[in-house]
């Protein structure tokens, strides 16, 4: 069953027969929609640790943390956990503003294993990442998307925080550099948005062919929907790097026409590391359980590169931890991934919607983003 709500703090005391990590996952607002996903990925990672043994011998244990919380909020219990000794390390989806305040706070103390696509350019002491990032997500993505299907006018939309409007600003490189560019200034909208009326006014003024989508969770569903409603579907296509399976499910099979996606992980991957996961996910918590999909499964990844982290250090040192770290790799759904500078290197997928499931076109070169 999974918990709807965090338990208060003073539920817990610090334990030095365990090693706990606050999971930082989203329980409300617009990444609610993959909340669920988050938690069950990241507790079978957990089990799978312990039945190897655990970490530096001991239990491994998480400790919910609602991710969906204003970010000063989350940082400040985090902050506590760490403060009161009840968390030895931090992992966990969440939004690149909860992450900006919460690094600062506990980064140099506890490690921290971030699992959410971001913008790049994290470099803070104690951070380490599974994420994708802009020019190993959407740059070839949209390269390649302009080769085949002459996309060369591109509309933004996104939410209004720092993942969009850095995004958005790779964004118009890209365009440029695959002969194409912005037709007109990003739209950017506060999480929860409903309305989108106007946006979509201004898209088919722009006579985009194209439209970036930089929405995330529940505001990218309402999106999808009012987008095909207005027949826009019709004359360009969509791409996103924040769409996965509960998204597209929520959507409906009418409103993902032209949709495309980009990702480390895609539940429909027919390749034997995904199969096992399936087989894992469903033998665990059956075949009623939330959709697998790239950002839950993210949380998977961070739990087992959190784990390698401590186990190639032998020790919760964050100074060591880091010294070690790029001789650091682990395996799980995504294949053998090792760490460089702090990010996890690995393959990234286009995928096209058909209907609620999605279709893998290709394997992204990543020499395209090495120019």
């Amino acid at each position: 069953m999974v918990r709807l709500d965090p338990p208060p703090l003073d539920w817990f005391t610090a334990d030095d027969s365990v090693v706990s990590v606050a999971l930082v996952f989203p329980m409300q607002g617009a990444a609610g929609i993959f909340g669920p996903t988050c938690e069950l990925c990241a507790r079978l990672a957990v089990e799978e640790v312990n039945r190897s043994g655990g970490v530096l011998g001991k239990e491994l244990r998480l400790l919910p943390v609602d991710g969906g919380a204003e970010p000063h909020r989350i940082a400040e219990n985090v902050e506590a956990l760490v403060d009161l000794g009840i968390v030895q390390g931090v992992t966990g989806w969440h939004i690149s503003s909860v992450r900006q305040k919460l690094a600062p706070r506990i980064a140099h103390r506890v490690p921290y294993v971030y699992t959410a696509l971001y913008e790049g350019g994290e470099d803070t002491a104690g951070v380490f990442l599974t994420s994708e990032t802009p020019n190993d997500q959407l740059r070839p993505a949209m390269s390649l998307l302009a080769r085949e299907h002459r996309v060369r006018r591109w509309f933004v939309v996104g939410n209004d925080y720092v993942w969009p409007r850095r995004t958005a600003r790779a964004a118009h490189r890209y365009a440029r550099e695959s002969g194409g560019g912005i037709c007109a200034e990003a739209a950017y909208l506060p999480l929860g948005t409903h309305d989108f009326d106007g946006v979509l006014r201004r898209i088919e003024r722009s006579e985009a062919d194209g439209v970036l989508m930089l929405l995330v969770g529940s505001d990218a569903v309402r999106f999808n929907r009012a987008f095909a409603a207005s027949g826009l579907d019709e004359r360009c296509l969509r791409l996103s790097t924040l769409m996965d399976e509960n998204m597209l499910m929520a959507s409906g099979p009418t409103a993902t026409t032209g949709l495309y996606s980009t990702a480390g992980f895609f539940a429909s991957l027919a390749n034997q590391d995904t199969l096992d996961f399936h087989g894992q996910y469903a033998g665990r918590y059956g075949v009623e359980a939330p959709v697998l999909g790239s950002l839950g499964e993210s949380c998977y990844e961070g739990v087992l590169l959190l784990a390698a982290l401590i186990d190639r250090a032998r020790t919760l040192d964050v100074s060591a931890i880091g010294a070690a770290a790029d001789t650091v790799s682990y395996e799980g759904p995504r294949g053998l991934l090792h760490l460089r500078g702090s990010h996890v290197r690995q393959r990234i997928y286009l995928a096209r919607a058909d209907g609620v499931d999605f279709d893998v076109v290709a394997q992204l070169d990543l020499h395209e983003t090495r120019p």
